[in-house]
């Protein structure tokens, strides 16, 4: 068991309720600990993404995704006409 100052459990017990202080405890620790795994995880991938792998973005991500978003709209428009011609 861990103790936990008075203040703090009333204030647990205010959000949660004092029968669910347990399950409260246990779901912010889960949370922190994905959030710090998280973290590790970013701090260990740095420097994995290189524009040399991914010329496509050296304009930026922004003018890629607008691009594709062009290219399907061309490409649905062509399948329209297709289909308008047939």
């Amino acid at each position: 068991m861990v103790p936990i100052p008075a203040r703090i459990a009333a204030g647990i017990d205010k959000i949660a309720g004092h029968r669910k202080r347990t399950a409260f405890v246990v779901e912010v620790l889960n949370r922190e600990i994905r959030r710090r795994e998280q973290l590790e995880a970013l701090e260990q991938a740095a420097g994995a993404w290189t524009d040399a792998n991914h010329p496509e973005l050296a304009n930026g991500a922004e003018a890629w995704v607008r691009e594709m978003r062009n290219a399907s709209t061309e490409r649905l428009q062509d399948i329209e006409r297709h289909a308008d011609a047939e």
